[in-house]
């Protein structure tokens, strides 16, 4: 692995077999499949046409990549790459697909506790590793999380830091509206500055899809947001409608409501709900 955090300058070529299957697509760009011709190990190569967005998006999940529940980055190469000048990132391949495949595939469109739990947990020491180093993801939903293979005892991990910015001190904020609608904290909204406890509202929107199958806030007209949406962020409308939520603990729900709390300084912190214990 290439562990000085610049990239090499030679041919990928020389070193990986680039295959035109695609495994997915990121914010910056597409993710095909590759392969070590040293070891004959299967990765992904992620696709970023060389950019100051793209050299801060993969600077700053090199950097994270310690973490065993952040997707691990394992070579990064300069070079021209379809006629453009790229970054070309290899990493772990991830064979078990998304937490939001998952999700869809329940069959009652819910997880129990436990494994709700069990899910929670992966994602907050992923998220706690980054706050720790001032990093904010601004993108945790279903999508962004992936599963190492498909057997049991398979290891969820973050990925696609796209919208991922740094804050050097507790105290820096952020600006710029990177969001996904249904996740989006809602001062991130704008126009008001936020910082990386954007990051625990995301979270508390997929523990409550994970116990339900639905998302707390939605557009009712099918839109991917409307001023209806924004305003039930804003004041953090929601509710545990019936039958879905009439099992689910109360010590569950104001975990949920700790983290869709509209006030972020009033938000619980990734160092306060990262014990799931309780469920």
């Amino acid at each position: 692995m290439n562990n000085s955090r610049t990239p090499k300058t030679s041919p990928i070529t020389d070193d990986y077999e680039i295959s035109n299957t695609v495994l997915g697509l990121g914010i910056n760009g597409k993710v095909v499949e590759c392969k070590d011709k040293r070891t004959g190990v299967r990765r992904a190569l992620k696709i970023l046409h060389d950019s100051p967005k793209a050299r801060r998006e993969v600077e700053l999940h090199w950097r994270a990549s310690g973490c065993v529940h952040i997707v691990e980055i394992i070579d990064v190469y300069d070079n021209t790459y379809a006629d453009k000048r790229c970054l070309l990132v290899v990493m772990e391949c991830m064979d078990g697909g998304e937490l939001f495949a998952r999700i869809q595939e329940n069959g009652d469109g819910a997880f129990t506790e436990r494994q709700a739990a069990e899910i929670m947990h992966s994602i907050c020491v992923a998220v706690r590793h980054l706050h720790d180093t001032n990093i904010a993801h601004r993108d945790i939903k279903p999508e962004n999380l992936l599963y190492t293979s498909m057997e049991p005892g398979a290891v969820l991990k973050l990925t696609d830091f796209g919208f991922a910015k740094e804050t050097l001190t507790p105290a820096d904020t952020l600006q710029t509206p990177c969001y996904t609608p249904y996740y989006v904290a809602p001062e991130v909204l704008g126009p008001e500055k936020y910082d990386k406890s954007c990051d625990i509202w995301s979270l508390g929107v997929v523990m409550y899809i994970l116990l339900c199958g639905f998302p707390p806030f939605y557009s009712n007209h099918g839109l991917a947001i409307s001023p209806g949406m924004k305003k039930r962020i804003r004041l953090g409308q929601y509710d545990f409608p019936e039958p879905e939520w009439s099992n689910v603990s109360s010590a569950a729900k104001n975990l949920i409501r700790g983290m869709l709390e509209v006030d972020p300084a009033k938000r619980l912190t990734i160092h306060q709900n990262t014990n799931f214990n309780q469920l």
